[in-house]
């Protein structure tokens, strides 16, 4: 396992060189806008074709990007002739072969049917401000049943020539992980797991981005606490009433290098910051590691992803993450656990993409640690099927199994995979 000093090495070393900017969800507002086919960007929506991926890096807009613009007669106004708004809306029924089990008491509640519908409303906004800056957003509306609340996630700003050199920047709110593989553009309702148990997806922060020569090269810096907590500060005296969005000092840095090596697109990636330690105080009715404590503990992560095409209708990726946390439970102790996935998507025929994406994830010294991040441990391979009635809607089957043995109760609380997690999904996903 690689030491803390050498991974502050390679960040130390990414910040003299100076990500592609993260791949949008599928915009139905520039196909409006430049009057083009989805098809342009996207070989299945939402994943994103080659063309796309240049429209990403060329700031989300074309060369007659202005053309769109009102005539103002004022060289420093661009205005959209149009809102540039889209929403994309998703609702699912499922079936389930799993059950919900109560931490401290083992309560088991079973798990079978669900209609989950909507299961995610968004509306989305993107459009050159000047030559050179560009915004991108998109709030949400309703998503997993938590009806009546508005939450926004991607929310950033981007100039792609900062002080007229070749360095671009985003800042904002942005998925950490959108260095590697956006989990907006994927495929299957199944997610990317080992970003999400490495907590490296939502967060706020600036990216720098590069290219040197065959080599593509970012750098960041981010709270590191996800984009949920925040500390109220009112100052002695007069009462001022304002937010740090970050409760702590401290910033994570990170950073990706990548490049092709032949038909394969290959990238190292190095993270490291702290995170708050993990509690299990049963006095304090805070059980197996559900609750956080006040304690600053390090947090390491280094990466390799892998992504190629075969032909011109199947796309494959590969991610791995080597994790470090220092003192996340016991102060005196690291965890080391390993996570990661395996995907293909192949483009069948205009209305048919058929998916297969493996996840796998050892929770290593985590493993009898009498926490729910016991649960880190998995192994789960999802078909998904999606028939496209028009370019922008389409329906979605997807069957997941989980090929990870049910272990028995070990400690004092029910933690673990104890329960195996198979479904099968229906539902539509659209965007307009």
């Amino acid at each position: 396992m690689f030491k803390r000093f050498q991974l502050h090495t390679v960040l130390g070393s990414l910040l003299l060189l100076i990500l592609l900017l993260p791949e949008a969800n599928a915009m139905p507002v520039f196909a409006r806008d430049y009057q083009m086919s989805c098809t342009t960007c996207h070989s299945a929506f939402p994943r994103l074709n080659e063309f796309g991926e240049s429209f990403a890096d060329s700031n989300f807009r074309l060369p007659n990007w202005k053309d769109n613009s009102v005539v103002t007669g004022d060289d420093m106004l661009a205005l959209a002739k149009t809102p540039p708004v889209a929403f994309r809306a998703q609702g699912f029924a499922q079936a389930r072969d799993a059950e919900a089990i109560d931490v401290e008491s083992g309560e088991t509640t079973e798990v079978d049917t669900d209609f989950q519908s909507p299961y995610l409303i968004k509306l989305l906004s993107s459009a050159p401000l000047s030559e050179h800056i560009t915004y991108y957003f998109y709030a949400i509306f309703a998503e997993k049943g938590g009806n009546g609340e508005t939450i926004v996630e991607d929310a950033w700003f981007s100039h792609d020539a900062v002080f007229g050199s070749e360095v671009g920047m985003m800042l904002g709110q942005f998925q950490v992980s959108d260095l590697m593989f956006p989990r907006e553009t994927r495929l299957t309702f199944q997610d990317y797991m080992a970003y999400r148990m490495a907590g490296i997806t939502y967060d706020r922060g600036t990216i720098f981005d590069t290219r040197a020569g065959p080599l593509d090269l970012a750098v960041g810096l981010v709270n590191g606490n996800g984009i949920k907590q925040n500390v109220t500060i009112n100052s002695p005296g007069y009462q001022r009433s304002d937010h740090m969005f970050d409760n702590d000092t401290s910033k994570s840095v990170f950073g990706r290098i990548g490049g092709d090596i032949g038909p394969v697109s290959a990238g190292l990636f190095g993270f490291s910051g702290q995170q708050k330690n993990a509690l299990t105080d049963h006095d304090n009715e805070i059980y197996a590691g559900t609750g956080s404590g006040n304690r600053d503990t390090d947090k390491n992560i280094v990466g390799l992803d892998f992504n190629g095409k075969l032909g011109n209708k199947t796309y494959w990726f590969a991610q791995a993450l080597w994790n470090e946390w220092d003192g996340f439970i016991e102060a005196d102790q690291t965890y080391d656990w390993f996570g990661g996935f395996v995907g293909i998507d192949y483009i069948h025929s205009p209305r048919w993409a058929h998916s297969l994406l493996y996840n796998y994830a050892d929770a290593g010294d985590l493993e009898n640690t009498d926490t729910i991040y016991e649960g880190i441990a998995m192994e789960t391979l999802t078909y998904t099927a999606s028939y496209y009635f028009m370019r922008n809607v389409k329906g979605v089957i997807e069957l997941n199994a989980d090929l990870q043995s049910e272990v028995d109760k070990r400690g004092t609380y029910w933690t673990g995979h104890l329960s195996n997690e198979n479904y099968l999904l229906l539902g539509f996903d659209a965007a307009f």
